[in-house]
Order: structure tokens, then sequence, then C-alpha cells
């Protein structure tokens, strides 16, 4: 037992069966790596006997979650179950005993990385959660340590790839969003059910913990401001196009003297802005500190392989840290309290689609509303007029988004204006 490290897994679905492929097919460089030899002694499953694509010694499989809880000779419990209830009831009790606890669940960390921590500070052990943001791309790693050095100014990137994945089909395809999120679903990229990926809500979670990291503050779910991808249409694709951008669906958070943004929405970004090759479903993270300056990091943000590697490596962080007797080495860097920011206090450029009547005087109509609320236009298009309408395409300068909406607010009682078909932030130009 000296020379083993003994492993309790929650849950053998997708990530779980990968977390188990490499700890096995990699067992040995995975033991010189940690100086440890790292063993799965059980699985909690819900079912015996359900197939599972891959061959598991029956004897390691229980249906009871204390078989693995209660184990003294269990250090590290890997939960790869999802969902909060009753995977936190788990989580807990396992850090409050002691068991250092190793990850993938977002919406659990987002929601109650308090509560974690406290819990795995009592239990002297470690909280370690890669796999919850951006699957095998080690982000987390990167601002706890790597960057450690660095006050961190700006991280933004995708960080969904079901919405990459939709949001490129639509860019190089023209096709439209019910078309694509049907193509998605078909292939297993989006949920039957596809309100957290394409709401927004999925980038949310995982930027509540990005920003928690990046600016040593607790940022509360309910404060990252939140859309989604459903509105995009092909006459925003087709616009984009015109003007030179690519859309993305960003998480966004930037530290400023009054606080800080955290917001997840469509973005217009330059075409030869790194981030608008990210096509597909790979998700790319983007990091901007005061010491190192600008860097990328990319890969796959999903998927068994990918996102089990990540869960493996902090399954070795961990065994290392029992081994030398330092557990709970790096614990929770929410050491300050910041404010975050309204969305209404934020500065960006806009996109804005009108509708509007087609005659004359209605955008000088509509220039000085903006004019009154102080949004500079930077370039105004109508498009070819079709019966009695016309579309206008307006881009702001830089400006506070308030005045966008106070402006918005009074050009819809205009009544020349028969719709405001969108509005999307422009991010990623000086």
């Amino acid at each position: 037992m000296d020379n083993v490290i003994e492993i309790g897994l929650l849950g053998l679905g997708t990530v779980g069966r990968g977390v188990y492929r490499i700890l096995e097919e990699n067992k040995d460089v995975i033991q010189q790596r940690a100086g440890i030899k790292i063993e799965v002694k059980k699985i909690l499953v819900r079912s015996l006997d359900k197939e599972r694509g891959i061959f598991i010694p029956e004897e390691l499989l229980t249906t009871d979650p204390k078989e693995l809880i209660a184990d003294p000779d269990i250090k590290i419990i890997v939960e790869v179950l999802g969902g909060i209830n009753p995977t936190l009831d788990y989580v807990l009790e396992s850090l409050n005993s002691g068991k250092s606890v190793v990850t993938a669940n977002k919406d659990m960390v987002a929601e109650y990385g308090q509560r974690l921590f406290k819990a795995a500070e009592n239990g002297n052990c470690d909280l370690l959660f890669e796999a919850s943001v951006a699957g095998g791309i080690p982000i987390i790693r990167t601002l706890k340590q790597s960057l450690s050095g660095n006050c961190i100014e700006e991280v933004y990137g995708i960080i969904n790839g079901t919405t990459n994945y939709m949001l490129t089909k639509m860019f190089q395809e023209g096709c439209d969003f019910t078309d694509v999120l049907a193509e998605a679903q078909s292939k297993g990229y989006a949920e039957s059910d596809p309100t957290a990926d394409v709401g927004g809500f999925d980038a949310a979670r995982k930027l509540a913990i990005l920003a928690s990291i990046a600016f040593n503050t607790r940022v509360p779910l309910k404060k990252v401001y939140t859309e989604g991808i459903n509105n995009i249409s092909v006459a925003d694709i087709t616009s984009a196009r015109e003007l030179g951008y690519n859309i993305k669906l960003l998480g966004i958070a930037k530290e400023r003297q009054e606080g800080i943004e955290v917001r997840v929405h469509p973005t217009f970004i330059p075409k030869d802005h790194p981030l608008a090759a990210v096509g597909d479903v790979f998700n790319a993270v983007f990091v901007r500190g005061n010491a190192v300056g600008d860097t990328m990091f990319y890969g796959r943000g999903a998927g068994e392989l990918p996102t089990a590697s990540a869960v493996v490596a902090d399954i070795m962080d961990a065994a290392r840290d029992i081994l030398r007797n330092v557990p709970g080495l790096i614990g929770c860097t929410c050491f300050r309290e910041k404010t975050v920011l309204d969305i209404g206090n934020i500065y960006s450029k806009y996109y804005i689609r009108l509708k509007v009547a087609d005659k004359p005087g209605v955008l000088a109509s509509i220039a000085l509303v903006f004019g009154n609320k102080e949004v500079s236009l930077k370039s105004v298009i109508q498009k070819e007029a079709t019966g009695k309408t016309a579309e206008l395409v307006l881009v702001t300068h830089r400006v506070l988004e308030q005045n966008v909406q106070d402006a918005l607010m009074d050009i819809k009682q205009l009544s020349s204006v028969l719709e405001i078909s969108n509005v999307i932030r422009v991010e990623g130009e000086e």
C-alpha cells in the first residue's frame, strides 16, 4: 500500500471511461512521472448491468457511494458524475474526511466553489478541477501556477464547443440557426435540450471559474451577464462578413480600475484576430498578463479523452502532494473582494441592425437620438429597400453600454423604426 495510491471513481460515463482508459494504457509512464503507482480501487455506477464499451473488472464496480467515500485506503476521489445532487454531498463528505478530490464538474465548482474550498481546507486536502473549463486545455493550472507572477488584465475566449461549431457552420455555409442546431444534435455536439449551450449558460459557468482565478476574487454565477446565440440570423452573418468580422460566442473577463467585467455574449471580432480562426468544436482562451503580455491556449474543449487527459493530470498532482505530504498546496486563490460591474458600465463598440420605414429623414432622426445619448456612429449602411421598408446596419465607436441602451429605448419609440433586429458587441479592435 505504501507504493500505491488508490482512487475511487464516481461515474463511468464518457469522461469516466476515458479516465479509466488513460490510467490503464499509460500506467507505466504515469507511475514514473507521479513517483508512485496509481490504481482505481472502486467505481461508482448507477447500474451494474450496463454495457460499458470497455472491459472493467466486475469487482471494481459498485452502486454504493460509501464503498468509496468511507474506505480509508482510497485517498483520491475522482468525480465525473456531473450534476449537483447528490454529487455535491459526495464531494463535500470526501473533502471533509481528508480525501483529495478531482472533478470535471463546472456546474458544481461555479456555484459552490466557496463551500468546496472550505471543505478542502478543513480536510487538509486537494480540490483540483482543471477539466471543468475547456476540456483538455490546461488553462486553470496556467492561471494558478504558470502565470501566477502576473497581474491578469483580460481573459476571454471561446469556451463552448457546441456554439462554436454552430457559428462556424453558419458563417462558412450561410445556414440558419435552426438547421445548424438540428445538425449539431444529430452529430452529438448538442443535447436534445440545447439551452445550456445555445443560451450561453455553459460558457457563463466556465467564465465564472476563470474570472475568479484570474482576478483573485469570487465571481458569483449570477453576476455573469449572459446572452446566447439564439438571435443570430443569416442577415447578421452576412453583415459580419461584409464588415470584415467573424461572429463568436465569447466569454469575456476584464479588470478595470472600477471593477471587473464578466460577460458572455455573441461578439463580432475582426477576421484577422486569432480567435476568428478557431472553428468547429475547438476552444481557445486568450490571456493578457502585465508581464507575459498576450498568450492564447487552443485545443479540444470537450470529449472523452481530452477531458479525461485533464482529469488524469489532476490525479497525478494530487498523488504527488500526498506522496510528499503537502496536500492542499495550492488552495483557494480568491483572497480579494472586487466589484463585478453591471453590463451598463462596460465600454464596447456595437453592431446594430434596424428595420425602418423607407422614407426621407429616417436616418437623420436615428442619428440625432444616438448623438443626444453620446453614442458616436462609426459607419452606417443602408441595405436595399424592400417595398416600403429598409434595413439599416450601424456600427458605433467605443461607447458606454448604458448610453447605447438608453438610445435604443428612445429609438424604439420612433414611428419610422419598425424593429430593432439585433445588437451585437464588437471586440478585438483598438
